[in-house]
């Protein structure tokens, strides 16, 4: 019983925003369902209020220099569950209330309910999944238990899945089913490897694990299985074939989320796990391996962008290079580099990546999206003169593509830097060398976009539809963000270092 107390007293005052960050698009769901033809509405008056509550957990984060934590029911670990948001989490509540937001705003031309008041099913779908989308992330953002997590990465995947098929194409149905049969083979792993963690532990709470965890065979074992479940669900090479057809196939409402947020809650997990549950173990084999599979993903995604004759398959093969930047954290911020402030400034930048490439990316399928919509085509070889048309589209998936190819002074530059520095002063210079090459690729393809967009039209260019200026204001301000996280100071940001179990305690002063 003390030891229960203990944790119990853990809770703090701000611990109920925790709880409504997740219950809020909860709700939303029950809402939309219970509310079918005001689906809609629901979801946009929720909106704002789930981003307040997610600045409010940041801000209380921030002015407290510690974690949040709630208690649920008064029953501590192992007995209750616990939630916490530390740095990482409150940055990433704040990214994904904000992406949600302006993906909210986008969707209405594409999603709007019927005006005389009836129900439509892909409307209905779409809003419903998308709050499904949001608590899930939330949920795996602030949880502490790993059978919970397990429960919230479900949810989130049979709330993602809809989101691909929304047409009720042939191919689209065959992209979202092959998205299910590998998210489900992932599940399957990460579950059979939390099943040996109870049975050796007696408990699933992170922070007791990380307490009791011992390099022994188990545990080598049930860390190899749900690593491999989640780098399934996070499409990591060579397990990235679902992500191409299902975020190109869906619509592009439906593709930002996917590619900005989906499949950063399985790396969110995988990083909870080597980070928090298994931080006192000597992980670097396992780290140079997760780093070498990311930076063959960064090879790999880029050249096959290059290949692509459409536009969001090309933005689809770019998610897939940007996922393995992510994966070189584990190299840069392990092992000897863990205690010194180079492992603090590669998870700096391992988290800007996350951040910038978020915001980016949604930015660049609801521009691609709008010029899809505009020609009633995506090909990139007939996007002759659509940057006179659309020249604020443009512009944003400019911008977006300046952070995927860490330009200054957008937020990829940033990040990207970071690990460069990071790389190179650890004595790791082969990640330089990749990051570079990464760096050069992105520009290739993200040129081979802009050259015949900005070029004059071999004929009268003939839009199909009219383009919504204020889905293209959207867009562009979700580009302008990504490129003012540029703005950030060059150093370790002490915000996320709060919380994090291997913080050094000099940048915790």
């Amino acid at each position: 019983m003390p030891p229960a107390v203990t944790l119990a007293s853990a809770a703090t005052a701000g611990g109920f925003l925790l709880v409504l960050a997740i219950i809020l698009p909860a709700a939303g769901v029950l809402l939309a369902l219970a509310f079918g033809r005001h689906a809609e509405r629901i979801a946009l008056l929720l909106m704002p209020a789930g981003f307040a509550i997610a600045i409010a957990i940041l801000a209380d984060v921030w002015h407290s220099q510690a974690s949040l934590v709630a208690v649920m029911g008064g029953w501590a670990p192992p007995l209750g569950i616990a939630l916490r948001a530390d740095g990482l989490s409150a940055m990433m509540l704040v990214t994904t209330a904000l992406v949600i937001c302006a993906v909210g705003l986008f969707a209405r031309g594409d999603f709007g309910m019927p005006a005389g008041g009836g129900e439509a099913r892909a409307p209905l779908v779409f809003w419903t999944m998308l709050m499904g989308v949001w608590s899930a992330l939330n949920a795996i953002w602030l949880g502490r238990d790993l059978f919970n997590l397990y429960v919230a990465l479900e949810l989130l995947t049979f709330s993602a899945v809809p989101l691909v098929c929304l047409d009720g194409r042939a191919e689209t149905l065959a992209a979202a089913l092959r998205y299910l049969l590998f998210a489900l083979v992932g599940s399957v792993l990460y579950l059979l490897g939390v099943a040996l963690f109870y049975g050796a532990y007696g408990t699933l709470d992170i922070g007791l694990l990380a307490g009791r965890v011992r390099a022994e065979p188990v545990v080598w074992v049930s860390a190899a299985l749900m690593t491999a479940g989640l780098l399934a669900k996070t499409a990591l090479f060579p397990l990235h074939l679902w992500l191409p057809p299902a975020h190109a196939g869906a619509p592009a409402a439906a593709s930002a989320v996917l590619s900005a947020l989906v499949v950063k809650g399985s790396f969110f997990l995988a990083v909870r796990l080597w980070f928090d549950v298994l931080p006192g173990l000597p992980g670097v084999p396992a780290a140079q391996a997760l780093g070498t599979l990311g930076a063959a993903a960064i090879i790999f995604g880029s050249v096959l962008a290059l290949r692509q004759e459409r536009l969001k398959l090309l933005i689809a093969y770019s998610t897939i290079a940007q996922i393995g930047y992510l994966f070189l954290l584990f190299p840069l911020s392990t092992g000897a580099a863990a205690a010194g402030i180079w492992g603090s400034v590669a998870w700096t930048g391992g988290v800007y990546q996350l951040v910038s490439h978020a915001i980016a990316k949604a930015a660049m399928f609801m521009a691609a999206g709008l010029i899809g919509e505009a020609l009633g085509h995506d090909r990139i070889a007939g996007l002759g003169g659509i940057g006179r048309a659309l020249p604020m589209t443009i512009f944003a998936f400019g911008l977006g593509g300046m952070s995927l190819m860490g330009l200054p002074p957008s937020g990829g530059f940033v990040a990207k830097l970071m690990l460069l520095t990071a790389s190179v002063t650890e004595g790791q210079w082969w990640w330089a060398v990749v990051i570079l090459l990464g760096g050069l690729l992105a520009a290739a393809y993200v040129f081979r976009v802009l050259a015949p967009a900005l070029a004059g039209a071999d004929e009268p260019l003939r839009l199909c539809a009219r383009v919504s200026r204020r889905r293209e204001a959207v867009v562009l301000a979700l580009a302008v963000g990504a490129l003012l996280l540029g703005l950030l100071p060059l150093r370790p940001s002490e915000l996320l270092q709060i919380g994090r179990p291997a913080a050094p305690t000099a940048i915790m002063r």
